[in-house]
Order: structure tokens, then C-alpha cells, then sequence
């Protein structure tokens, strides 16, 4: 499961595709955004309200639930989902920006 990658689009733009332990920065404008993760089998979307000087962060991952799992051993192919949530603020950082990792 971390081999799958995911597709990260802004407004519908693709912007990355991110393996395990990959992390891109995305630059946008101050306003209204749609943040999408999508792993070819299942995809997120997060409205966003970005306001100047932000620096929103996200994870996002692959994972498979119980019955998948099951799937996967007995037939080597099973649903993968996937999701995004923050991530803790890093006050190290201090440049707009917002940062997805998965």
C-alpha cells in the first residue's frame, strides 16, 4: 500500500504525483481552492479558504480497510482508500506556502 501514488490536483489542475514519503509545496492565491487527492481508486476533496500568508499543511495517505486486506492476500488486488488531513504547523517555517506530504 505505500506504493501507490497520489495524484494531487488544485481547481482541477494536477499538480504531483506523490509516492510514500514524497512532499511537494503548492503556491496558490489568497481565496477560495479545492484541494484533491485521488489514488486511482478513490479520491478526497477539501475545500480550502486561503487567505494571504498562509501556510496550510496536509498528509495524505493510501490505506486499506479490513475487507481489503483480505482481498489483497487472497487475490494479490483489493480497494485502497484514500485520505488528507492537517498536519501540525511547523513554526520553523515561516515562508507562505501550503505542503503536502504523504
Amino acid at each position: 500500500m505505500q506504493t501507490r501514488q497520489i495524484n494531487v490536483l488544485l481547481d482541477g489542475e494536477q499538480k504531483a504525483e506523490l509516492m510514500f514519503g514524497d512532499s511537494i509545496s503548492i503556491s496558490t492565491t489568497p481565496g477560495r481552492h479545492t484541494l484533491r487527492v485521488d489514488n486511482t481508486w478513490n479520491h478526497k476533496d477539501l475545500d480550502l479558504d486561503v487567505a494571504a500568508g498562509d501556510d496550510l499543511r496536509f498528509i495524505t495517505k493510501s490505506s486499506a480497510g479490513q475487507f481489503s486486506r483480505f482481498l489483497l492476500v487472497a487475490f494479490g488486488a483489493g480497494p485502497i482508500y484514500v485520505s488528507i488531513e492537517p498536519a501540525p504547523s511547523d513554526p520553523l517555517k515561516t515562508a507562505p506556502r501550503q505542503q503536502l506530504s504523504s
